[in-house]
């Protein structure tokens, strides 16, 4: 046997020995007793769910009759968590419940909203459990919005092209007036006004001459600077209607026509798509209306959510690469909000809708160091129709906004959820904060910040 063949046995040999020697090391930490604590979220017959101390939420194969919502527990346990897995491998050894004053309110004061937290934390606790769980609740307008909102105080109301069909600008803004009037709190008012395919207000020769073009078509004709004032005008038409968030712009990278959300698309490459959502979150800022990335994580795919769960493939590698790059670029430039889709993103959580996932909102939460609102699409969507418990899905994975169609089920859904302590109250109140901070930073709740 020559030198150079002696060598190369002797480093493969190495290699493998090393390798070894790390798997080894790496199971005898696992088997490591460790601590969490973590507050309780849900409690089923098979699954705890927990948010721990860096704001991480877990779900662990482990029942205990004696465990509620809002028990504080510390957690002794064997194995390596993982934050964008939903559904945790550790092996849980003991739990014991723990007097803690650590409140799930202990917000982040680096957050987006955190001039404002003091404040909503003070309209909170002024607030029932029925003006909480109503704060949850982005509802579809319907005929009977006004008479029900005493009965469903909801956060706000999100209208489609029937509502303004026919309608005047004066039309639109009393029956926007009179909603606000009715509502203990002030209302966000949404629409989906993207250009192109989704225009709702546009699509009104009353309210404008011609619907909003497409972002693609408006990039082709004059870049980002068409862009720009795009969006600015966009955003004076929706103010002076009384409107105040536009759940746009879609920032999922697309540049396949096969792709169902592609004519909605903005149709460039990640880097093209990054300055975009830059574009216009920064030139909306101080219009009056909040703009909203969507759809978080990606919906480049060829199914419509609103018929199916579409099934998403994309690689983690390709996920993080590419389509988190408009969002993360979106965050930096001060997004507000952020809306998620129903797909499944397997190789992020194949067990869950994307809106639902706990390891998505972690990735949201924790590694894009997200601090805004996170809605979900509509949750009477086809895409979750054969789903039990969507709602208290919704909220435990993290979700400040439910849109929602059929909002009085989704109300008594959550209320009942929280009686029967299935859901704790504090959860609530933690999600229900972040909005009403939202609001004082959008400045409709009318109070004078010093």
């Amino acid at each position: 046997m020559n030198k150079n063949a002696i060598g190369f046995y002797l480093a493969v040999m190495g290699f493998v020995a090393i390798v070894i020697v790390g798997t080894l090391l790496l199971r005898g930490k696992s088997k490591i007793e460790k601590t969490l604590n973590a507050r309780v979220l849900n409690s089923s017959d098979r699954y705890l769910t927990v948010m721990a101390e860096d704001n991480n939420i877990y779900k662990l194969l482990y029942s205990d009759d004696d465990v509620k919502a809002g028990d504080m527990l510390v957690i002794k346990y064997t194995g390596l968590l993982d934050n964008l897995n939903s559904y945790q491998t550790i092996e849980v050894l003991d739990l014991e419940k723990k007097e803690d004053e650590t409140s799930l309110l202990d917000y982040d004061e680096d957050g987006l909203f955190a001039k404002y937290y003091q404040l909503a934390k003070t309209k909170l606790d002024a607030m029932t459990l029925d003006e909480k769980i109503g704060q949850l609740l982005l509802a579809r307008y319907d005929d009977k919005a006004l008479e029900n909102l005493e009965k469903y105080p909801v956060s706000g109301y999100i209208f489609y092209s029937k509502d303004f069909a026919d309608k005047t600008s004066d039309d639109v803004k009393n029956m926007i007036n009179n909603l606000q009037k009715a509502s203990k709190t002030p209302l966000l008012t949404a629409v989906d006004e993207e250009g192109g395919e989704v225009v709702r207000v546009s699509s009104n020769q009353n309210l404008r001459k011609e619907p909003f073009k497409s972002s693609k078509a408006i990039y082709d004709e004059g870049g980002f600077a068409s862009i720009a004032e795009d969006t600015r005008e966009k955003s004076k038409l929706l103010s002076a209607l009384g409107l105040n968030l536009n759940l746009a712009p879609v920032v999922d990278v697309s540049t396949s026509e096969d792709d169902y959300i592609y004519p909605r698309a903005f149709g460039y490459d990640e880097k093209l798509t990054s300055e975009y959502a830059k574009t216009v979150i920064e030139s909306s800022r101080g219009l009056g209306v909040s703009y909203t990335l969507k759809h978080f994580p990606t919906q480049a795919t060829e199914n419509d959510p609103h018929n199916s769960a579409p099934v998403d493939n994309t690689s983690l590698e390709d996920i993080k690469n590419i389509y988190l790059l408009p969002f993360k670029t979106g965050i930096e430039a001060g997004a507000e909000s952020i809306l998620i889709t129903h797909n499944i993103v397997n190789n992020l959580d194949d067990t869950a809708p994307a809106s639902l996932s706990v390891a998505v909102h972690n990735l949201l939460r924790n590694d894009l160091n997200f601090t805004g609102i996170i809605i979900t699409d509509d949750i009477d969507m086809d895409a979750l129709k054969e789903m039990e418990d969507t709602e208290i899905k919704a909220l435990v994975a993290g979700n400040n906004l439910i849109i929602t169609t059929d909002y009085p089920t989704s109300f008594q859904n959550i209320k009942t959820a929280v009686e029967d302590e299935i859901v704790s109250e504090e959860l609530i109140d933690n999600l229900a904060l972040n909005v009403i901070a939202w609001k004082y930073y959008k400045g409709i709740m009318f109070t004078e910040i010093k």
